[in-house]
Parts: structure tokens; sequence; C-alpha cells
């Protein structure tokens, strides 16, 4: 067993929980923690976190840090989100921290983020499972953005980002200088005018029957005495009387009633209206608030990478199948992409013993492999550049924007020649580490690539082998392969140069 401490640095709380982790008895909560902090307030108007914040944020940070200590926690991670990402003096601030609490906290990308909170839906089971079967839309409600992602057939068909969190619309209506009955109708057209967008581009003819809410504030008053919120399940118009009953009663009143501070009022009717607009426009039936946040999405992904627990859900399909209706949406080749990935991943798994990349990175050469081509949408000419592009300008929940960039780059040298790493990470934030990684998988997703360049998928089957200095690809091929032949000795001439492995095609006879 192990006890775990999960810290979520948000932009308008600062939040704790202690939990217990162990094979047998799963993970359990034994502590959780709370302090109203305003940093998204800081960072989405003035683009820094102050040092008053950064004050509080430490003096708060070293009282956790006591906390920890009385319970013996083993581990602990800390995790910033949005009010991180977008402050200009991130580095300074992080190392200021680090320095006067000894904590050090990560910076999670959105993608990251939400993929978390969905790992903590998932990690109840059996309902998250149930009701994905039939389609489905998380709502995950930060302080900056929201994320909604579809699921139907418990596949994850798309998910979106939208500049919709509620401090950001709190801000936003305290700016319009309107008189306090208007702030209802302005907020509902801020949010339709996106939620129109989306509708269209995303909805069309799909049917939404359930919404999954993860926030701050809804969720923190099911169970509670508003009339509709009693149970974690809830038709959707008990959203509508929900907001009926806050609005026709004071702050004052409606903190007492549902014990929460009254500064939080004002927040959980913004993300009450946000669920109950969202739910109109999906038509959608059910409402499930489970009452998880990130915290425990960290604690699931701890005993996840511990070997503690086992995982509820298949997640890193999740991720390939966003892939897939990614090259989709820019009308990319499914049979073809089925080729490439057969092949690269047949390369792959050969040269385990060269390469020395793992799992994560053989994920990564599956998504390459799926969005091999979504350039040509724009461009068949700069098909490299606009891979590069689409990829770098889409989310892809579960990877990180680093892990993105690898993937983008992967596609775009697919299509280019290769740039020395004085070149690619002059303007960029790679590693070598992520440098090598791409440069070793370009060099396999070129060799799959000339292997199909006619993309008429020709060979039937492949196999490979690695012998002495040689990668033997023997392939099984009815038809004439003049053409794979006649262009594989360049791309072969790149994978050498990475591996110092001979790349050589076999044709059986």
């Amino acid at each position: 067993m192990k006890t775990f401490a999960a810290i979520d640095v948000g932009s308008y709380e600062l939040a704790m929980k202690i939990f217990e982790i162990s094979a047998k008895n799963g993970i359990r909560e034994i502590d959780h923690i709370r302090h109203r902090i305003d940093l998204g307030t800081d960072t989405f108007v003035t683009g820094k976190i102050s040092n008053e914040r950064v004050d509080e944020l430490c003096r708060v940070l070293r009282d956790y840090r006591g906390i920890m200590a009385s319970y013996k926690v083993d581990q602990y991670k800390a995790y910033g989100t949005s009010a991180f990402r977008e402050t200009d003096n991130r580095v300074i601030v992080l190392d200021q921290i680090a320095q006067r609490t000894g904590i050090n906290i990560e910076v999670v990308s959105n993608s990251e983020q939400r993929f978390l909170n969905y790992k903590a839906i998932a990690s109840i089971g059996d309902d998250f499972n149930r009701i994905i079967e039939k389609g489905t839309a998380i709502v995950d409600i930060g302080g900056g953005s929201i994320q909604v992602s579809l699921f139907d057939n418990d596949a994850l068909m798309t998910t979106q980002n939208m500049r919709l969190g509620v401090l950001r619309l709190q801000d936003r209506l305290g700016r319009l200088n309107i008189r306090p009955e208007q702030s209802e109708s302005m907020l509902d057209e801020i949010i339709s005018s996106q939620l129109s967008v989306f509708k269209k581009l995303y909805l069309k003819d799909k049917t939404i029957e359930n919404i999954i809410v993860v926030d701050d504030y809804v969720s923190a008053v099911v169970g509670g005495n508003v009339a509709g919120l009693e149970q974690n399940s809830v038709e959707a118009p008990a959203m509508n009387k929900f907001l009926e009953r806050v609005r026709a009663k004071s702050a004052q009143e409606v903190s007492r009633i549902l014990d929460m501070p009254e500064e939080n009022v004002p927040l959980l009717f913004i993300s009450g209206v946000l669920v109950n607009r969202i739910a109109q426009v999906m038509d959608a039936k059910l409402i499930w608030i489970p009452g998880v946040a990130l915290c425990d999405g960290i604690a699931y992904e701890y005993g996840e990478n511990t070997g503690l627990i086992k995982p509820a859900h298949d997640f890193e399909q999740d991720i390939i199948a966003c892939a897939r209706n990614i090259s989709k949406r820019y009308m990319g080749s499914r049979r073809r992409s089925e080729t490439l990935e057969k092949i690269a991943l047949t390369i792959y798994d050969s040269m385990k013993k060269v390469h020395g990349l793992g799992r994560r990175e053989r994920l990564l050469l599956r998504i390459a492999t799926l969005l091999h081509d979504c350039g040509k949408y724009i461009s068949l000419v700069n098909l490299g550049e606009c891979s590069y592009n689409i990829i770098m300008s889409t989310e892809i929940i579960g990877l990180s924007h680093v892990e993105r960039e690898i993937v983008a780059n992967v596609v775009k040298y697919n299509h280019m020649d290769f740039d020395y790493y004085e070149a690619m990470g002059r303007d960029r934030s790679l590693t070598q580490r992520d440098y090598m990684t791409i440069a070793k998988l370009t060099a396999i997703l070129k060799i799959a690539n000339a292997l199909d360049r006619s993309h008429k998928q020709k060979f039937k089957d492949v196999k490979t082998s690695l012998r002495d200095e040689q990668l033997v690809i023997t392939v099984d091929a009815s038809q004439d392969i003049t053409l794979e032949k006649g262009l594989f000795a360049k791309r072969a001439e790149f994978f050498e140069e990475v591996y110092s492995v001979r790349p050589v095609i076999r044709q059986k006879d």
C-alpha cells in the first residue's frame, strides 16, 4: 500500500487530496484540503501571476507539505493548469515555488489535463463504460476553458477546447459594464455563439443522450438541498430547475443553503448555465455528475504507473480513435493508413534492440501513420508543412505538447528532407532526446512509406528480421514492385544514417 498526495494548482483553487492506493483495495481518498486562490484572474487579465499571489501560494503549499508529512506520504505529484500555461513569467514563478516550498509543480498541457480528468471519470468503472455505449459528451469545465469530448459506441469521436472557462466568462461579464439582471442573457449569448459553431462542425446527425460533467462548482452541490441535484445523475431539465432556484435567491442565501463560500456562488451559476446550455444544444436527456476532479485523475495515473491498479478502460485506444477521426476529417485514406501502420510497427518491433524506444514511442509512431497525409487536404505540394501545421493546431487528447510536436515532425519529415538538430531545435523546446525520437521514428516511417509508394497496398505480407548490420524486409507481392524498389534506396540511406543498419528488400518467389 502507498500513501499518495495529489495537488492541483488550478486557476481559482489550490486543492490537495491524500489517498491510500493498494492492489487489494484500489484507490481510497482519506483527506481533501482546498484553498481558494485566484491565480486565473491575474493570468487571464495581466498575463502574469503577481508577487502577492506567489506569496500566498507558497504559504499554502508549505502548509500542504506539513500535512503530507503528518500522513507520511510516500510520493506526491503537483500539477499546474491553465493559469500557469498562459502566464508569461511561468519559469520564474515555478523556480520561486520550488525554492521556497520544496514542491515542484509540473505544468500540464490542456490535452494532458483533460485526459487526467477523463481517467478520473473512467476510474469509476462500470457506470462510465455503460454510459459511453450511447452517444455521450464529457464536458470538462475549467477556469480558462472548457473541453467537450464526444463518444459513440464506446469510442472517442472528437475532442475540442473552447475558451469558455468560468473565470474567463466572469471577467468578460465584468468588462461589459451591464446591470446584474442582464448577466444571464449576455452569458447565454457568449456561450451560444461558440456552441453553434461546435454543433455545426461536430454534431451534425449525431445523437447525444448523456452529458458527463466535471467541474468544481456544480459537482460540489451534488447531493445538496437544491431541487433536482440530490443525485449524481439527473434528467437534463433538472439543471434548468436548479438554475431557477439559484436565480431566485441572494448569493448569501445560496451560500448558506449549499454550504459554499459566497464568492463561489457567481462561478457556480456560470458553470450551471454552461451545462444547461450545452444540454439544450445537444438535446441530451441525462446529466451525470460523478464528482471527480483532477486530483482523482492524478492518483489514478500514479496507481497505473506503479502497477497498483489495473486500468478500467483502454485509454490508448481512445488516443488512436481520436487520431483516426482527425484523419477522417482531413480526407485521409483509411486503407493506406492501415497498411503504413502495419508495416511501420513491424519494422519498429524488429528494431527494439537498436532503437531503444518504448511503448509510448510506439504509440506516437502509430499516430504518425494515421495522420501521415492529413496535409493534402490543404496542399498536395506543401504536404509536409501543411501536415505539421494541422497536427500542431489540433488537440489530440492524452498527448503532451512535446509528444504532439514529435508526431508533427515525424509526419513532416516523412515528406521532406530531414533537418538536423541545429536547425530543428533553434525555435522550439525540443531536447536532444526528443530530436533523436523524431529521427528514429521518421526513418521507420520513410521506409514504410517507400514500401507502399504506389498507394496500391501491393504487399500481402511483410516480415522483417535483423541480421548483423542489415534489416531484411521480406515481402510477398503478386504485383510488380519496380517502383517501390526504385524509390527505396534514398529512404534507406536515411535509415542507415540513423541506425547504422542497412534495410534491404527481398521478394518471395
